[in-house]
């Protein structure tokens, strides 16, 4: 059984088919159709909702933490133990909610099919800031699709709710609503179970390794934001899934002197403080790693472990030097990232064997990352860049470069490595490695890019490098070309 809030309703689910979504529960199931499917995939936001968690924050308080997702890459098993806000919750006694009335008085919607989602988004928004300036309006509403209109109305909307935001009935009900949940907080394995398929809800590292040693055949879910395509988009059926979002061993980001460790179901939008201080760049691309609603799903671990070659994460990690620690049973053995990657989708990872956690080293000052893609916001990389050099004196004594959307797998440049290391820092050397770097490649043309532009891409993000090390006062950070 698994047990949610619905808005302030319980909901107590035995039998549903765990390849449910949370957008077709919604639709089908309870007959609320304001939550519309535009596409399926995550990519237009038509279908976002609300869910909130317990949360204690840096002084100790318990709090509800709202996150946009999008539903339709959202397993109903995942809100064990969380609440669910759709867009017919905001209208309390007759009166629209305050993001509502604000897109109304600002025309912020035009055929309205995609109105709801934009609801929704500008809900949590309000609800995790106080007067957000334009970067977070723009960073909320990112992956929001309007097909009719530009987008200048629902900006306005969201300045107008959100500045001096009144009360709402989710404020007045929050102390009543933290006790709700922490009464249907999960205290054993959870189970969605529908007589030829089911999903498994353990709440330990321990719970985990059993069940998945019990289930090897099964697929682990986190985020769902890869996975779930296979049910939305490919029409397969999973017979058997572990959820591991409730496992909150596997959610902490712990800062060491030396390392960050970081548990591999962290959704990506929790990863983002402790690495944007300790590597500005990978936060700044964390910001363009698809939209909002797939950071609040989507985890560092399943960024990995799906070993897609257009990843943004793993080139990144690789060029750090980052480790994962995988777990089976028992046993634990940490490989150093690069080594987790072989071929296409295909994995060092054994049987039963998951990923618990990545070791990102700390340190690297001359850490730089780019991704190249069509638009700057919500859009995957035709190329993705990483380059961690060692100068000393004007001289390379340790290259780490890495790239993503160049090879089957995210891959290090090790004849570009070869041409850097022991060479003197300068234009000649870069070219010498540029030239390199057709050694290491030999990219596929796709929709994305052609052969010939990934090439020329990453070769010319090697001279930006060095570029920018030079006239650090041009430094553009993270780099999109449209």
């Amino acid at each position: 059984m698994i047990q949610f809030l619905l808005n302030q309703e319980l909901r107590s689910e035995h039998a549903l088919d765990p390849n449910l979504t949370v957008l077709n529960y919604l639709r089908e199931h309870l007959g609320k159709s304001g939550t519309k499917e535009g596409c399926a995939s995550g990519d237009c936001g038509a279908c976002t909702v609300v869910v909130g968690e317990l949360h204690t924050d840096d002084q100790g308080a318990e709090q509800i933490r709202y996150r946009s997702f999008n539903s339709c890459l959202t397993f109903v098993s995942s809100l064990h133990g969380k609440q669910l806000i759709s867009v017919e919750d905001l209208k309390h006694q007759g009166q629209l909610h305050s993001v509502q009335q604000a897109m109304v008085e600002c025309h912020g919607s035009q055929c309205g099919f995609c109105t709801p989602g934009f609801v929704m988004s500008l809900f949590a928004l309000q609800k995790n800031s106080d007067a957000p300036d334009s970067q977070k309006a723009h960073e909320a509403l990112a992956g929001n699709l309007c097909r009719c209109t530009g987008y200048r109305p629902i900006l306005a909307a969201a300045e107008q709710a959100c500045c001096n935001k009144p009360q709402d009935q989710f404020d007045s009900r929050q102390a009543e609503t933290i006790a709700r949940l922490k009464a249907i907080a999960p205290t054993q394995t959870g189970e969605l179970n529908s007589g030829d398929k089911r999903c498994l809800v353990p709440l330990t590292v321990a719970d985990l390794a059993d069940l998945y040693d019990a289930y090897p055949q099964a697929r682990l879910l986190a985020g769902g934001t890869d996975l779930a395509l296979e049910v939305t988009q490919f029409h397969r059926t999973l017979p058997v899934m572990i959820y591991v979002g409730n496992i909150e061993e596997m959610k902490r980001v712990d800062d060491f002197d030396d390392r960050l460790e970081i548990g591999a179901a962290t959704a990506l939008s929790d990863c983002y403080t402790a690495l944007h201080h300790e590597y500005p760049d990978f936060g700044e691309l964390l910001h363009r790693f698809a939209s909002l609603q797939i950071r609040n799903q989507g985890t560092l671990g399943g960024n990995i472990g799906n070993a897609s070659p257009i990843g943004d994460s793993p080139p990144l990690l690789i060029a750090l030097g980052a480790q994962i620690v995988l777990c089976k049973g028992e046993t634990r053995r940490t490989l150093a990232l690069e080594d987790y990657f072989i071929d296409y989708r295909v994995t060092a990872r054994q049987d039963s064997e998951f990923i618990e956690k990545i070791i990102v080293p700390k340190g690297h000052t001359l850490f730089r990352a780019y991704k190249v893609s069509k638009r700057l916001d919500d859009d995957i990389s035709a190329v993705c860049a990483a380059f961690n050099l060692k100068i000393e004196n004007g001289v390379i004594n340790e290259a780490r470069v890495a790239f993503g959307g160049m090879a089957a797998t995210p891959k290090r440049a090790k004849s570009c490595e070869a041409a850097l290391v022991g060479a003197t820092w300068n234009s000649a050397t870069v070219e010498k490695a540029c030239a390199a770097l057709a050694e290491d490649f030999t990219p596929l043309s796709d929709f994305r890019a052609s052969k010939e532009y990934r090439l020329l891409s990453a070769q010319n993000l090697l001279r930006k490098y060095f570029i920018e090390l030079q006239t650090p006062h041009i430094e553009t950070r993270v780099t999109a070309y449209v």
